[in-house]
């Protein structure tokens, strides 16, 4: 399907038409082209998420493959990492492979699986790195979300392993003996509502502990989720001594804070959890001035019944794919820390590059692969069950007033929403298939 998208407003603020032919930008229209009317809309690059949890396999009651892609579609992503905390674990080739294999027939995002740093998650011994990175799936990233590598040694000969080609390892800074336990935020909320604390050195000894080893090793090394002013201050001296990290907050620690515990309600129990105002603020800051360099939504959905509960046996985690942009406009852009131009670094570019997502880097340009979204900044809504488009219903912004709507997604030159519905899923699988007919490497 080729388009004429008129009168787009790019992220630099400049008004053009684009041309989108045979799944590439162009300088023309092709002859036929369907018109999509952009006046009014802010033209981004698609936007590519580095930390999604797609729970297949093994945890299809909270959500698949095909159903978290179409909830990244809805939001505006053309390319997700998959985390590796699924049953089996994605710690072989043969699993990394099989999440491929079902991204790329599904069609709605490109889907990146991220490889396991250990063996089932367990801290233990490493988990098949290199054929990880050899197969199919070419994974470039590892990391044992949901689990912190607390283990130094072990730490150490990972940053090694990757550093033979150039991958990169994504932690999750939670010291586990610092934790055990822990519902929330340690300060004096957490003592008044009678909750155990998560006290933010658990977060902070980590990430000072693998910047330093990171430093050791001459590998890469990227920073899960920062939460709190003190990881930022961690994170900014190991930049500003030349030490390869980088760092994603999510949407929700960009907005929320602590004080919505005060509620018991389990949509706000979140890994890490939310912190203070303050450290909103640091967060916020670190954003807009690059010490912090991408967002990143952990969208973690659950069943109902893992999170209609009592707070300490509901299990971690919101949803955030297709919220992702408008919290991020409402901390960020409406706040005036950042512009669009900044938005489509952070979303789009930044990640794909620590992610090694090819094409992301030129938005835009005639020739390249054609990943965009179409936004409407202007438009408010009051965020209900009918924006979630995967399984998962834990999110934190129901009947919240957000601005901004995905209007049209598009994924390698074929739309994945149009009009602000998803298009049809034999339709996507269809367009999908013809995609790699005609990009055999893609």
């Amino acid at each position: 399907m080729n388009f004429v998208i008129v009168g787009a407003t790019l992220p630099d603020g400049k008004s053009a038409d684009l041309f989108v032919t045979d799944g590439v930008f162009a300088t023309e229209a092709a002859r036929g082209a369907t018109t999509i009317d952009a006046a009014g809309l802010t033209a981004l690059p698609g936007l590519v998420d580095l930390h999604t949890h797609l729970r297949e396999p093994g945890y299809e009651q909270s959500e698949t493959i095909l159903t978290g892609s179409r909830a990244a579609a809805a939001g505006g992503f053309t390319a997700v990492h998959a985390m590796a905390n699924t049953s089996p674990v994605a710690d072989t080739a043969g699993v990394v492979e099989q999440v491929y294999s079902l991204g790329a027939q599904h069609g709605y995002v490109t889907v990146r699986p991220i490889g396991a740093v250990t063996m089932g998650l367990a801290g233990e011994r490493l988990s098949e790195i290199g054929a990880m990175a050899g197969s199919r799936a070419r994974v470039t990233v590892f990391s044992d979300d949901g689990k912190c590598v607390s283990d130094a040694l072990l730490m150490r000969r990972a940053l090694e392993y990757v550093k033979t080609f150039g991958g990169v390892i994504a932690q999750h800074a939670q010291e586990p003996r610092l934790t055990e336990g822990a519902q929330m935020n340690e300060g004096a909320l957490s003592g008044e509502l009678g909750l155990a604390g998560w006290p933010a050195v658990a977060e902070e000894s980590i990430i000072a502990r693998d910047v330093l080893l990171a430093q050791q090793v001459g590998a890469r090394l990227h920073i899960c989720h920062v939460s709190t002013a003190g990881s930022v201050d961690v994170v900014r001296w190991a930049k500003a001594r030349g030490i390869d990290v980088t760092a994603e907050v999510t949407p929700h620690h960009l907005l929320l804070t602590e004080e919505l515990a005060r509620s018991y309600d389990s949509r706000f129990k979140v890994n890490p959890p939310l912190r203070r105002e303050e450290d909103v603020h640091a967060l916020r800051g670190a954003l807009a001035d690059g010490t912090i360099d991408i967002v990143a939504t952990d969208h973690a959905p659950h069943p109902l019944e893992s999170k209609e509960c009592a707070w300490d046996e509901a299990s971690f985690g919101m949803v955030g794919l297709e919220s992702a942009l408008s919290v991020v406009q409402l901390a960020m852009v409406d706040a005036g820390l950042i512009d669009w131009a900044d938005v489509a670094r952070v979303f789009s570019s930044k990640p794909a590059e620590i992610g090694g997502l090819a094409g992301y880097d030129h938005a835009f340009v005639p020739g390249g692969t054609a990943n965009l979204t179409l936004y409407d900044a202007a438009h408010q809504r009051v965020f209900g069950l009918g924006d979630l488009r995967g399984k998962g219903l834990n999110t934190p912004y129901l009947g919240r007033e957000l601005p901004g709507r995905v209007v049209a997604t598009i994924h390698n030159g074929y739309p994945t929403v149009l009009d602000g519905e998803l298009v049809d899923a034999a339709t996507v699988a269809a367009d999908a298939v013809n995609y790699t007919s005609r990009n055999p490497s893609a």
